[in-house]
Protein backbone atom coordinates (compact mmCIF):
# COMPACT_ATOMS: atom_id res chain seq x y z
CA UNK A 1 0.00 0.00 0.00
CA UNK A 2 1.25 3.24 -1.34
CA UNK A 3 -0.10 7.17 -0.12
CA UNK A 4 -3.31 5.19 1.49
CA UNK A 5 -4.44 3.33 -1.98
CA UNK A 6 -6.20 0.21 -1.08
CA UNK A 7 -5.55 -2.01 -4.00
CA UNK A 8 -8.18 -4.75 -5.32
CA UNK A 9 -6.36 -5.62 -8.49
CA UNK A 10 -3.62 -4.83 -10.99
CA UNK A 11 -2.72 -6.59 -14.24
CA UNK A 12 -1.03 -5.26 -17.34
CA UNK A 13 -4.32 -3.51 -18.72
CA UNK A 14 -6.70 -2.94 -15.29
CA UNK A 15 -6.28 -1.01 -11.93
CA UNK A 16 -8.87 -1.70 -9.69
CA UNK A 17 -8.54 0.08 -6.27
CA UNK A 18 -10.85 1.30 -3.28
CA UNK A 19 -11.86 4.78 -3.33
CA UNK A 20 -12.51 6.77 0.27
CA UNK A 21 -15.43 9.22 0.57
CA UNK A 22 -13.91 12.61 0.46
CA UNK A 23 -10.93 11.93 -2.07
CA UNK A 24 -12.14 13.35 -6.04
CA UNK A 25 -11.74 11.14 -8.54
CA UNK A 26 -9.49 13.20 -10.66
CA UNK A 27 -8.23 16.42 -10.31
CA UNK A 28 -10.69 19.51 -8.86
CA UNK A 29 -10.74 23.26 -8.98
CA UNK A 30 -10.02 22.01 -5.38
CA UNK A 31 -6.69 21.06 -5.30
CA UNK A 32 -6.62 18.35 -3.55
CA UNK A 33 -5.17 15.55 -4.17
CA UNK A 34 -7.35 13.07 -6.48
CA UNK A 35 -7.71 9.04 -6.81
CA UNK A 36 -6.02 9.00 -10.48
CA UNK A 37 -3.24 11.54 -8.98
CA UNK A 38 -3.12 8.60 -5.91
CA UNK A 39 -3.01 5.74 -8.10
CA UNK A 40 -0.93 6.95 -10.52
CA UNK A 41 1.95 7.60 -7.72
CA UNK A 42 1.51 3.93 -6.50
CA UNK A 43 1.70 2.59 -9.92
CA UNK A 44 4.83 4.51 -10.42
CA UNK A 45 6.23 3.43 -7.45
CA UNK A 46 5.17 -0.47 -7.35
CA UNK A 47 6.39 -0.25 -10.91
CA UNK A 48 9.67 1.59 -10.80
CA UNK A 49 8.10 3.93 -13.30
CA UNK A 50 10.39 7.19 -13.21
CA UNK A 51 8.58 8.79 -15.99
CA UNK A 52 4.48 10.16 -16.60
CA UNK A 53 2.42 7.25 -15.70
CA UNK A 54 -1.00 6.17 -18.24
CA UNK A 55 -3.96 5.77 -16.39
CA UNK A 56 -7.49 6.23 -18.44
CA UNK A 57 -10.52 7.47 -16.56
CA UNK A 58 -13.49 5.33 -17.39
CA UNK A 59 -15.81 5.78 -14.95
CA UNK A 60 -15.84 8.44 -11.84
CA UNK A 61 -17.51 8.34 -7.96
CA UNK A 62 -18.65 11.43 -6.82
CA UNK A 63 -16.82 12.95 -4.29
CA UNK A 64 -18.08 12.23 -1.17
CA UNK A 65 -18.76 8.75 -2.33
CA UNK A 66 -16.86 5.60 -1.47
CA UNK A 67 -15.99 2.02 -3.23
CA UNK A 68 -15.06 0.13 -6.41
CA UNK A 69 -12.91 2.39 -8.74
CA UNK A 70 -11.13 0.96 -12.34
CA UNK A 71 -9.14 2.67 -14.47
CA UNK A 72 -7.44 1.52 -17.32
CA UNK A 73 -3.71 1.11 -17.58
CA UNK A 74 -2.92 1.05 -21.58
CA UNK A 75 -4.44 3.21 -23.99
CA UNK A 76 -6.67 0.07 -25.66
CA UNK A 77 -7.84 -0.93 -22.64
CA UNK A 78 -9.23 2.83 -21.85
CA UNK A 79 -10.96 2.34 -25.10
CA UNK A 80 -12.47 -1.40 -24.42
CA UNK A 81 -13.50 -0.21 -20.70
CA UNK A 82 -15.15 2.88 -21.87
CA UNK A 83 -16.75 0.97 -24.59
CA UNK A 84 -17.87 -1.36 -21.73
CA UNK A 85 -19.49 1.25 -19.84
CA UNK A 86 -20.98 2.28 -22.61
CA UNK A 87 -22.51 -0.03 -23.66
CA UNK A 88 -23.73 -1.21 -20.18
CA UNK A 89 -21.77 -4.40 -20.11
CA UNK A 90 -19.67 -3.35 -17.47
CA UNK A 91 -22.46 -3.50 -14.17
CA UNK A 92 -22.39 -1.71 -10.84
CA UNK A 93 -23.92 -1.93 -7.64
CA UNK A 94 -24.48 0.32 -5.04
CA UNK A 95 -25.26 0.23 -1.26
CA UNK A 96 -27.00 3.06 0.26
CA UNK A 97 -28.62 4.70 3.84
CA UNK A 98 -31.63 6.74 4.28
CA UNK A 99 -34.02 7.38 6.93
CA UNK A 100 -37.32 5.05 7.15
CA UNK A 101 -40.06 5.66 4.51
CA UNK A 102 -42.80 8.14 6.22
CA UNK A 103 -45.06 5.42 3.38
CA UNK A 104 -44.20 1.67 4.39
CA UNK A 105 -45.46 0.55 0.79
CA UNK A 106 -41.80 2.26 -0.52
CA UNK A 107 -40.00 -0.50 0.98
CA UNK A 108 -40.81 -2.87 -1.90
CA UNK A 109 -38.77 -3.70 -4.98
CA UNK A 110 -39.02 -0.68 -7.48
CA UNK A 111 -37.52 0.15 -10.56
CA UNK A 112 -37.65 4.02 -10.68
CA UNK A 113 -37.60 5.64 -14.46
CA UNK A 114 -36.62 9.57 -14.62
CA UNK A 115 -35.83 11.78 -16.58
CA UNK A 116 -32.87 14.34 -15.71
CA UNK A 117 -31.10 17.48 -16.79
CA UNK A 118 -27.67 18.74 -14.92
CA UNK A 119 -27.18 22.23 -14.01
CA UNK A 120 -23.72 22.48 -14.58
CA UNK A 121 -22.78 25.70 -12.98
CA UNK A 122 -24.63 24.48 -9.88
CA UNK A 123 -23.47 21.17 -10.07
CA UNK A 124 -26.91 19.58 -9.41
CA UNK A 125 -29.06 17.72 -11.01
CA UNK A 126 -33.12 17.57 -11.38
CA UNK A 127 -35.80 15.41 -12.62
CA UNK A 128 -37.91 16.63 -15.37
CA UNK A 129 -41.14 16.08 -17.42
CA UNK A 130 -40.08 13.17 -20.36
CA UNK A 131 -39.25 14.94 -23.61
CA UNK A 132 -37.49 18.33 -21.84
CA UNK A 133 -34.74 19.83 -22.98
CA UNK A 134 -31.68 18.35 -22.46
CA UNK A 135 -33.11 15.69 -20.33
CA UNK A 136 -31.60 11.96 -20.47
CA UNK A 137 -33.49 9.05 -19.28
CA UNK A 138 -32.07 7.39 -16.20
CA UNK A 139 -33.49 3.51 -14.91
CA UNK A 140 -32.42 2.35 -10.99
CA UNK A 141 -33.35 -0.82 -9.83
CA UNK A 142 -34.12 -0.43 -5.63
CA UNK A 143 -34.10 -2.55 -3.02
CA UNK A 144 -34.39 -2.60 0.59
CA UNK A 145 -31.84 -4.98 2.48
CA UNK A 146 -31.91 -3.94 6.70
CA UNK A 147 -33.90 -1.47 8.71
CA UNK A 148 -31.65 -0.56 11.95
CA UNK A 149 -32.35 2.18 14.46
CA UNK A 150 -34.63 4.48 11.93
CA UNK A 151 -32.26 3.60 8.92
CA UNK A 152 -32.40 1.84 5.76
CA UNK A 153 -29.78 0.03 3.65
CA UNK A 154 -30.53 -0.04 0.41
CA UNK A 155 -28.96 -2.29 -2.48
CA UNK A 156 -29.58 0.22 -5.88
CA UNK A 157 -28.60 -0.92 -9.13
CA UNK A 158 -28.28 1.87 -12.08
CA UNK A 159 -29.53 0.43 -15.50
CA UNK A 160 -27.73 3.52 -17.01
CA UNK A 161 -24.82 6.04 -16.12
CA UNK A 162 -26.02 9.80 -15.00
CA UNK A 163 -24.53 12.39 -12.98
CA UNK A 164 -26.27 12.25 -9.55
CA UNK A 165 -28.43 9.60 -10.86
CA UNK A 166 -29.26 7.76 -7.23
CA UNK A 167 -28.84 10.32 -5.31
CA UNK A 168 -31.97 12.04 -7.09
CA UNK A 169 -33.59 9.15 -7.12
CA UNK A 170 -33.60 8.56 -3.70
CA UNK A 171 -34.25 12.23 -3.03
CA UNK A 172 -37.75 11.81 -5.57
CA UNK A 173 -38.90 9.54 -3.17
CA UNK A 174 -38.24 11.78 -0.17
CA UNK A 175 -35.73 9.27 1.07
CA UNK A 176 -32.58 11.60 0.85
CA UNK A 177 -29.35 9.65 1.85
CA UNK A 178 -27.98 9.89 5.07
CA UNK A 179 -25.34 13.08 4.50
CA UNK A 180 -26.54 14.31 1.07
CA UNK A 181 -27.22 18.07 2.19
CA UNK A 182 -27.41 18.80 -1.67
CA UNK A 183 -29.97 16.59 -1.91
CA UNK A 184 -32.57 16.69 0.77
CA UNK A 185 -30.78 15.62 3.78
CA UNK A 186 -31.09 16.98 7.27
CA UNK A 187 -27.81 17.19 8.76
CA UNK A 188 -23.93 15.87 7.41
CA UNK A 189 -22.49 13.17 8.60
CA UNK A 190 -19.21 13.50 10.37
CA UNK A 191 -16.84 12.74 7.56
CA UNK A 192 -19.15 14.87 5.38
CA UNK A 193 -19.41 11.80 3.14
CA UNK A 194 -22.37 10.94 1.07
CA UNK A 195 -23.88 7.46 2.81
CA UNK A 196 -23.34 5.53 -0.85
CA UNK A 197 -21.20 3.32 -1.62
CA UNK A 198 -20.20 1.18 -5.00
CA UNK A 199 -19.76 -2.00 -3.51
CA UNK A 200 -19.55 -4.39 -6.28
CA UNK A 201 -17.74 -3.75 -10.11
CA UNK A 202 -18.07 -6.49 -12.71
CA UNK A 203 -16.79 -5.66 -16.32
CA UNK A 204 -15.30 -7.89 -19.07
CA UNK A 205 -11.40 -7.83 -18.91
CA UNK A 206 -10.23 -5.57 -21.77
CA UNK A 207 -7.72 -8.42 -22.84
CA UNK A 208 -8.82 -11.54 -21.99
CA UNK A 209 -12.96 -11.76 -22.43
CA UNK A 210 -13.46 -13.00 -19.07
CA UNK A 211 -15.77 -11.08 -16.83
CA UNK A 212 -14.32 -10.19 -13.30
CA UNK A 213 -16.26 -8.93 -10.55
CA UNK A 214 -14.67 -6.98 -7.83
CA UNK A 215 -16.00 -5.64 -4.18
CA UNK A 216 -15.00 -3.59 -1.42
CA UNK A 217 -17.03 -3.28 1.25
CA UNK A 218 -18.37 -0.11 2.91
CA UNK A 219 -16.48 1.83 5.49
CA UNK A 220 -16.34 1.23 9.27
CA UNK A 221 -18.56 4.61 9.91
CA UNK A 222 -21.51 4.02 12.58
CA UNK A 223 -24.51 5.00 9.39
CA UNK A 224 -22.84 1.81 7.84
CA UNK A 225 -23.42 -0.29 11.16
CA UNK A 226 -25.91 -3.04 9.42
CA UNK A 227 -25.32 -6.93 9.60
CA UNK A 228 -24.70 -7.36 5.85
CA UNK A 229 -22.27 -4.40 6.30
CA UNK A 230 -19.97 -6.49 9.14
CA UNK A 231 -20.40 -9.33 6.86
CA UNK A 232 -18.98 -7.70 3.71
CA UNK A 233 -16.28 -6.09 6.08
CA UNK A 234 -15.16 -9.47 7.36
CA UNK A 235 -14.89 -10.79 3.70
CA UNK A 236 -12.87 -7.84 2.41
CA UNK A 237 -11.61 -7.13 -0.35
CA UNK A 238 -12.53 -9.39 -3.11
CA UNK A 239 -12.58 -10.33 -7.33
CA UNK A 240 -13.26 -13.30 -8.86
CA UNK A 241 -14.53 -14.31 -12.45
CA UNK A 242 -17.73 -14.97 -13.16
CA UNK A 243 -18.99 -18.14 -14.45
CA UNK A 244 -20.10 -18.37 -17.99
Amino acid sequence: MTRSLEVVHVDNHLLVVAKPAGLPSVPDASGDESLLERAKAWIAVEYNKPGAVFLGVVHRLDRPVSGVVAFARTSKAAARLTRSFREHAARKLYWAVSGEPAQPELLEPVEIEQWLVKDAARNRVRAVEPGSDGARQAITKRRAIDQVGGRVLWELRPETGRPHQLRVAMASDRLPLRGDLRYGADAPLPDRSVALHALHLSLPHPTRGATLCFAVPPPKARVWDFPACRTARAGGLQVHEEAD
